[in-house]
């Protein structure tokens, strides 16, 4: 992967408003998610929602040949879920999704779970303890700091409570392309890896699985799954180095407290 691109003040501006539109987005879906909803249509509405009400282009469109907005990614599979217009959302079920956006010719990147309707407990300690194991390691983010203090912070977190961390698929330094250096594991060693500065931009995108870690890809060439079909579940965020800390690009109005 190329050199780590530091974002100067115009450059962050640019990626906070891409940041703030994401948000915008699941805000519009948090009252369309439900059981009942296929994944094609949740896509469908996203698509829409940047292009006509936010003029932004859904920056995962064309990626890689991905014909779509969004992933959504149902109960045992990992991440990079593809919309199916006959799969339709069923009560008790957990749904990832992940969805980019582009404005200003910059890149923003988040994941939210929607738990549909009345989901088990062990489901719901699951995606719990994945969305604290992703704030375990944006709290990590400043200047001096490593990525391999983000790492450890998510994954001690999560095998604490006794679930596997995905090791194939990472976080990724994000601006103008989506995906730039440098990758972010979301396991490892304090004070291992690359020193972090201000201006760098990358996602953290944890996916934790409820049973062992290991995943398996499907013929479609993009859904993963758990290998032993237990529950995974996978929050996402933008985060920048600040002089101080860190900025969460993308954080959402619920979210405000962080």
């Amino acid at each position: 992967m190329s050199k780590v691109i530091l974002k100067d003040a115009a450059q962050l501006a640019l990626m906070r408003r891409a940041g703030q539109l994401l948000a915008q987005v699941f805000a519009d879906l948090d009252g369309f998610i439900r059981p009942g909803v296929t994944t094609m249509q949740i896509n469908d509405r996203a698509e829409a929602f940047i292009v006509e009400t936010l003029k932004a282009r859904p920056a995962s469109k064309g990626q890689y040949d991905f014909p779509y907005a969004l992933n959504t990614s149902v109960d045992h599979v990992v991440c990079h879920g593809m919309p199916k217009v006959d799969e339709v959302l069923k009560e008790g079920s957990i749904v990832n999704v992940d969805i980019t956006l582009e404005q200003g010719g910059y890149i923003a990147d988040s994941s939210k779970m929607y738990c549909l309707g009345q989901i088990s407990a062990d489901a719901r300690r699951l995606v719990d303890t994945t969305y604290a194991a992703l704030w375990k390691g944006i709290e990590q983010v400043r200047p001096g700091a490593t990525l391999g203090d983000i790492g450890h912070a998510i994954q001690a977190h999560a095998e604490a409570a006794g679930y596997s961390v995905v090791r194939e698929y990472c976080g990724h330094g994000i601006g103008q392309q989506m995906h730039e250096a440098p990758e972010v594991l979301h396991f490892g060693q304090p004070g291992f890896g690359l020193k972090l500065q201000p201006g760098m931009v990358f996602t953290i995108e944890p996916m934790i699985n409820q049973g062992g870690r290991g995943t398996r890809s499907l013929r479609d060439g993009w859904t993963v799954i758990t290998r032993d079909h237990s529950l995974s579940a996978q929050w996402e965020h933008t985060v920048a180095v600040t002089e101080s800390g860190y900025e969460v690009l993308t954080l959402r109005a619920e979210e405000q407290r962080h």
